[in-house]
């Protein structure tokens, strides 16, 4: 049986459902991003610790989406891709993001995001060009993926705080792993 995920359907929420502060995440994870470096000093541990803490938001926030959203299995990565950047981003993030840059397999794509809230008021010193300071988002999307059965590959290729167009996060499908169940109907 091939792998699952969830899908568009519907809206994404009720109008009555709230949706998160996404002001009082972007103040702390300054402060953390700060703290991470001055603690480590090496800003690719600052990149690897970022992408991990990433992942393991990822991991837990899928269940609150999967809970709040109004969707359908996907059937492919480029749905599953559709619904990240278009309600995910949206439900956490209060932003969307387009997809494109497709390969010709349907496994790899890139997700552009032309303004996200963690880099409000953010401006990177001269001697910490290679902080990957949005890199938390690879991590999320790496962690909520892999719990619908998706092994993604996630990192930052562009970057506005260091001067490029847009933030650009490839993604690229590893793995669409079958869903394991932990009986069978007939025991």
């Amino acid at each position: 049986m091939p792998a699952t995920c969830l899908c568009e359907s519907r809206s994404l929420m009720d109008a009555s459902q709230p949706v998160t502060n996404a002001e009082i995440f972007t103040l702390t994870y300054g402060s953390i991003v700060k703290q991470l470096i001055a603690d480590l000093e090496d800003l690719e541990e600052v990149n690897k610790q970022l992408d991990q803490m990433g992942y393991n938001i990822g991991i837990r926030l899928v269940d609150e989406f999967l809970a709040k959203a109004k969707i359908s299995r996907c059937t492919s990565f480029k749905d599953t891709a559709e619904v990240v950047a278009k309600q995910a981003l949206s439900l956490f993030l209060n932003i969307t993001a387009n997809i494109t840059n497709w390969d010709a397999l349907g496994t790899e794509c890139s997700l552009i995001l032309q303004d996200t809230p963690l880099t409000d008021f953010v401006e990177l010193p001269e001697d910490a060009k290679e902080l990957k300071y949005i890199n938390i988002l690879c991590g999320v999307i790496r962690g909520a993926l892999e719990m619908v059965n998706m092994d993604v590959e996630a990192k930052l290729v562009q970057d506005m705080l260091k001067g490029d167009d847009c933030f650009e996060i490839r993604l690229r499908l590893k793995q669409h792993k079958d869903e394991q169940f932990p009986y069978k109907d007939d025991e």
